[in-house]
Formats: C-alpha cells, sequence, structure tokens
C-alpha cells in the first residue's frame, strides 16, 4: 500500500496528514505539479536483478511512460554497497528535467520538498510518480533495502544532479521509520 505524508518543515516530526487511498494521493500530488499513478505490472522482478535484466523485463512498460535516459536500482539487503548507496541517496538533489520514478519491486521512500512542505511517499509495486525539474527530492531505501526503482529522464541534460547541501533532509523520518 503506497502512503503519502505531508509535513510542514517546522514539524518534521508529526505529519499533517497521512494518505493511503490512491486518488487522494494523486490529488494532494497534483496541487504541487506531481503526477502519480498506479500501474498494473506482469512481470515480478526480484531486488537485486541486473538492470539490464530490469530493462530487457520491462522494455514495453518504459516505452509506454516514455521511455528517455533509465537508471536502475535494484537492492537487496545482501547487496554489499547498500549502505553507500542509501548514504548517496538521501541527500537532497534536484535534476535539470523532469524525472519518472516507476517502482517495480519493494518499496522506497521518495521525499518532495515543494515551498514549505515535504511530501514523503512509501512508493511500491505499479507506483509511478512523475516530478517536475528543479524539485527538491531525496530517496531513503532503508538499512535493508529491497527495492527495483527504474528512473527515466527525457534527456541527458535532463538527469544531471545537482545537490543542494540542504541538511534539512535528515530531520524527516526514513524508510524504517515510517511503519
Amino acid at each position: 500500500m503506497s502512503i503519502l505524508s505531508v509535513y510542514h518543515q517546522s514539524t518534521p516530526d508529526t505529519p499533517n496528514k497521512v494518505l493511503t487511498h490512491a486518488d487522494d494521493i494523486a490529488a494532494t500530488l497534483a496541487e504541487q505539479g506531481v503526477a502519480f499513478e498506479q500501474r498494473p505490472l506482469a512481470e515480478r522482478i526480484r531486488p537485486g536483478t541486473g538492470a539490464d535484466e530490469v530493462i530487457t523485463a520491462l522494455r514495453g512498460q518504459i516505452d509506454a511512460l516514455g521511455g528517455g535516459v533509465l537508471e536502475v536500482l535494484s537492492v537487496d539487503p545482501e547487496h554489499p554497497q547498500k549502505d553507500e548507496l542509501r548514504a548517496g541517496l538521501i541527500d537532497e538533489r534536484r535534476h535539470a528535467g523532469q524525472d519518472l520514478h516507476f517502482f517495480v519491486s519493494g518499496r522506497a521512500l521518495l521525499n518532495l520538498r515543494v515551498g514549505e512542505y515535504v511530501y514523503a511517499l512509501v512508493g511500491e509495486r505499479g507506483d509511478v510518480l512523475g516530478v517536475p525539474a528543479g524539485t527538491a527530492q531525496w530517496l531513503d531505501i532503508g538499512e535493508q533495502p529491497n527495492v527495483v526503482l527504474v528512473r527515466l529522464f527525457e534527456s541527458e541534460a535532463g538527469s544531471k544532479v545537482e545537490l543542494t547541501g540542504d541538511e534539512r533532509c535528515r530531520v524527516f523520518p526514513g524508510l524504517d521509520d515510517t511503519f
């Protein structure tokens, strides 16, 4: 079940609202220019599966989302660099172009800072999130990661990352704190 928690930046320990219905999540995010939808997935892909295999298995669905530049994050609890991956993902960043997050398997916590609020989505299998260019964001895969996430960018230039250096992202709950 996907969960959206909305926090004011002044109260990172207490969400203003918590939503679990897809229509409510989509409507709340749409107010911020963020698209949310759920798509059925026929393929079962295990976290830890190689990027090429993930792309091959999902080629039709990826093309239906618009194709472009792809990044695959496929991490299971046995991944030898899971701690380093997690540490790099939880730094707040912006992308030059719009990016799509396609949750294929497992779960992860994607945080979006828009104005004075943080929108924290626990995304799961079939969730697709369209994030506008320049939106501050960070991702938490948890201490025992179990996720396959495909990120799509319209172009190589759009995938460029700018780290914000804003440490406030560290005061919000992580994936392991949401359950």
